[in-house]
């Protein structure tokens, strides 16, 4: 028996193993998250959904020969119960330590684990690694990702639409400013950095005032900057900058304020070439890769938890604290209408959590400057 809410992996499992016996793997690790350590995906990232039928937020899968296990917290058991199928063993936990000690009795000795470097953090990286060491496995960087191998052509396409800039009116300071900011910023660090590496999406959103929707209520777009004291490169799809921003990009060229347009899996490539100067490279270990991580040589690294523009964005200016200010009383209107509807509509039997839910995000929708709610709304009674 299944329940209708589960996914027939059968077929997605067996495809997957042949690929792993093709590369020599024992095990093969698919985490949850995207190459950009994103709290959000999009749907071609979901490689855990697509594999396990499990479409929670948080999880991490192991596939080896003959089993499979999916390791998540206590807000998706229940979730997780409806939606595997009896090729998975759920595994009420999320620590490394459980997941490497469930490895172990399933690998022998002289086996490969292996996972993409290019969707794990450092830490998560370093904590599989120090497992496992000493245990006679090996832990093994594939940056082939062998999920998206078997998913092929039903993976869903990267996005095509539009990414845009903000209006200034949003801003409270250009992106010639900020980048500014931050040059300044790598002059007084005492290890005096020439390149800061941006691999949050946010983070290149912020610093070039651009907007986009990669990613569900997130307005993103699939990037990543290099920018040194006197170049500046954005790994984006070209070809999906509106004329504005590719204009407001390129407005300072040549120079050191002129933006270079590179293509988006061109990173590791240029960070390669980059390094093999005398740099120092300056990021944060928050949202950065194993696999980005690795191509820079331990003497020429930077680490700090947060990237100066992460920690920059943080910090509100005077117009951005008013905009907040404003959107909250905007939000606010919404709320107030939506108790004076349940007030009414909760007596006569006539709203449920469903359509409760679609009522609060009609009211936001139509308050001035709405984008859509920042994540699904969780709507609960009882």
């Amino acid at each position: 028996y299944l329940p209708p809410t589960a996914t027939n992996t059968t077929a997605r499992l067996a495809a997957l193993r042949d690929t792993m016996r093709d590369h020599g793997v024992h095990a093969y690790i698919v985490p949850s998250t995207d190459a950009h350590m994103s709290e959000y995906i999009s749907k071609r990232d979901a490689r855990l959904g697509w594999l396990t039928g499990f479409t929670g937020s948080a999880g991490t899968s192991v596939v080896t020969k003959d089993k499979a296990a999916l390791w998540t917290d206590s807000r998706y058991w229940t979730q997780a119960e409806r939606e595997l199928d009896c090729n998975w063993e759920l595994q009420r936990t999320t620590w490394v330590e459980s997941i490497v000690m469930w490895i172990l009795e399933a690998v022998p000795v002289g086996g490969n684990i292996s996972l993409d470097p290019f969707l794990f953090s450092i830490a998560t990286w370093k904590s599989y690694s120090q497992a496992l060491h000493g245990s006679g496995r090996t832990l093994l960087s594939l940056e082939t990702n062998l999920v998206d191998q078997v998913w092929g052509d039903q993976r869903p396409p990267p996005s095509s639409s539009e990414i845009y800039s903000l209006p200034a009116a949003f801003t409270g300071s250009s992106w010639q400013e900020k980048v500014a900011g931050i040059r300044q910023q790598m002059e007084q660090h005492v290890r005096r950095p020439t390149a800061v590496l941006l691999s949050g999406l946010e983070e290149t959103a912020w610093l070039f005032n651009l907007r986009g929707d990669d990613i569900p209520y997130n307005p993103v777009f699939y990037s990543y900057t290099l920018l040194t004291n006197t170049t500046i490169s954005l790994f984006v799809e070209e070809s999906r900058l509106s004329a504005a921003a590719r204009e407001s990009l390129r407005s300072g060229c040549p120079g050191p304020l002129c933006v270079e347009l590179r293509e988006y899996g061109q990173v590791s490539a240029h960070l390669r070439s980059y390094t093999r100067g005398n740099v120092t490279v300056w990021l944060g270990t928050e949202y950065t890769t194993y696999g980005l991580y690795g191509i820079v040589p331990q003497e020429k690294l930077l680490e700090e938890s947060y990237s100066p523009v992460m920690t920059a964005k943080a910090v509100k200016n005077a117009r951005e604290q008013e905009l907040l200010r404003a959107a909250h009383v905007r939000d606010a209107v919404a709320v107030i209408q939506y108790m004076l509807w349940l007030e009414k509509m909760v007596p006569q039997g006539r709203v449920n959590e469903f359509s409760g839910a679609r009522h609060i995000d009609a009211l936001r929708r139509a308050q001035q400057h709405s984008h859509g709610p920042s994540f699904q709304s969780i709507s609960a009674s009882g």
